[in-house]
């Protein structure tokens, strides 16, 4: 799944998946979904919702999310998940094209995702991005000169089982750990989407189980 040609200024977009009892549903896109220089004062957005019903999985695998300079782009993404499912929750985000020089002055940028399962909350977590992104990326104590970021998380009873081989494939500047027993989370940096891939794509082959959609291999 992906918007027709990028998300700006004024645009709205909407998806919504249901995996049913027993169901198992990944969700990927094509390609990099990218934010572009809005027009106007309008924001861009997407909300994205996403259901699995009792012993259901699902796999929310987006490819990278690019945005550019003067983008002004809102999304939102709320799983619910009932008793017995499970979910593994993917998030990259690049600021900028790095190979192509672009660098991120003037952005409007703020993201929020919401993860619950039989209506208790387990993962919410919201970021604001406004103004000079690069100074902001640069602080090291905010990305420490990091252009791509990923946030992962897996919630099944198995979480725990794959904290330490998720570890071991960090990047120096990643971490995981286990809110719950049942949640476990991911955070990387990178300078670039590349080496942010080469880190990702390997825990995502190891919490898929070696199913990971082939776009991502392109």
């Amino acid at each position: 799944m992906n918007t027709a040609g990028g998300i700006t200024g004024g645009d709205c977009f909407s998806v919504s998946a249901e995996a049913g009892e027993g169901c198992a549903l990944t969700l990927t896109s094509q390609a990099a979904e990218r934010a572009y220089k809005a027009s106007s004062f309008e924001t861009g957005h997407m909300a994205t919702q996403i259901k699995a019903a009792d012993n259901a999985r699902v796999n929310w695998l987006p490819q990278e999310t690019i945005l550019f300079e003067g983008c002004n782009f809102k999304r939102s993404l709320r799983v619910n998940l009932a008793v017995g499912a499970s979910a593994l929750i993917v998030e990259p985000l690049v600021f900028g094209r790095t190979e192509m020089g672009e660098t991120l002055g003037n952005i409007h940028f703020r993201d929020r995702i919401d993860i619950w399962q039989d209506g208790v909350p387990l993962f919410l977590d919201a970021m604001t991005l406004e103004g000079d992104a690069q100074k902001l990326l640069d602080r090291p104590h905010i990305a420490s000169n990091a252009r791509a970021i990923a946030t992962l998380v897996y919630v099944s009873n198995d979480a725990e089982t794959w904290l330490k081989p998720v570890r071991q494939l960090l990047p120096e500047h990643g971490g995981a750990s286990l809110l719950q027993p049942n949640v476990l989370v991911v955070r990387m940096l990178a300078p670039d989407s590349f080496e942010l891939r080469k880190h990702l794509i390997p825990i995502l082959n190891l919490l898929t189980h070696q199913h990971l959609p082939k776009c991502w291999m392109s």
